[in-house]
């Protein structure tokens, strides 16, 4: 395996920088989860991915157990996850996760923001076929060894192993495995008490389209115009 290259992030690009943004998500994703499979963690794999990333944004647990609540609630929303498929400027295929409790709403603000930002909205299937979903851990480096790694995980799904760099510059160790192995590298890394920094399902593409400078800023004006919108949780683009 080796190192894991991630799809350029421009530092231009202030992907989930703000706290308030971050809280968001991951409160509508505790939702989600606890509507789905129940308030139970240990019963519960998306509810454990939900309070892992919790942990690695810093987000209070009085805040994750309100949430929780809220989604045991007769009058909470039930958000809706839909994927919108586009392109921005240059060719660059973009995939954008949302978690909306009005449609109409979002349909509307995803639209409005490929044209302004001089993209184009398709339809389903107009560009996943270009992305595969996968399960993605990172964990902290220390007192890891990458081959002893490989070796205990890959008879649980892991399909990429490798090195990178967090937005910070710190070291990380990148796990990636098929979208239907997620639960069993899940629970591998949990017998083993390891606790990953983070534990996220990501479009991962397959190829990647080669970008200047200035394109590449092109293309982030859209992707911010859309992480911005209330609705959106995640973008995804294969920007090389």
């Amino acid at each position: 395996m080796g190192r894991i290259f991630e799809v350029r992030k421009a530092t231009m690009f202030k992907r989930f920088d703000r706290m308030a943004k971050q809280f968001t998500r991951i409160g509508k994703e505790i939702v989600i989860a606890v509507k789905a499979s129940g308030p139970n963690p240990d019963d519960n794999p998306a509810l454990r991915r939900c309070y892992q990333n919790a942990r690695s944004v810093g987000m209070p647990k009085d805040r994750v157990e309100a949430a929780i609540k809220r989604a045991m609630g007769k009058d909470t929303s039930n958000y809706e996850e839909i994927l919108y498929e586009g392109y921005a400027p240059h060719g660059v295929a973009l995939l954008v996760e949302t978690a909306t409790d009005n449609h109409v709403r979002t349909v509307a603000n995803v639209k409005s923001h490929f044209n302004k930002g001089h993209g184009t909205l398709g339809n389903s299937g107009s560009v996943s076929f270009q992305f595969k979903k996968m399960g993605v851990f990172k964990l902290k480096p220390e007192g890891l060894n990458m081959d002893d790694l490989e070796l205990e995980l890959i008879d649980h799904g892991l399909d990429e192993l490798g090195e990178s760099l967090d937005d910070n510059g710190n070291a990380i160790i990148v796990l990636r495995c098929a979208f239907t192995d997620f639960g069993n590298l899940q629970k591998a890394l949990e017998d083993k008490d390891m606790h990953p920094i983070s534990a996220e399902l990501e479009w991962i593409p397959t190829t990647t389209v080669p970008m200047t400078d200035e394109q590449a800023e092109d293309v982030s004006k859209l992707i911010e115009r859309l992480e911005e919108d209330e609705d959106v949780n995640k973008v995804f683009h294969n920007m090389g």
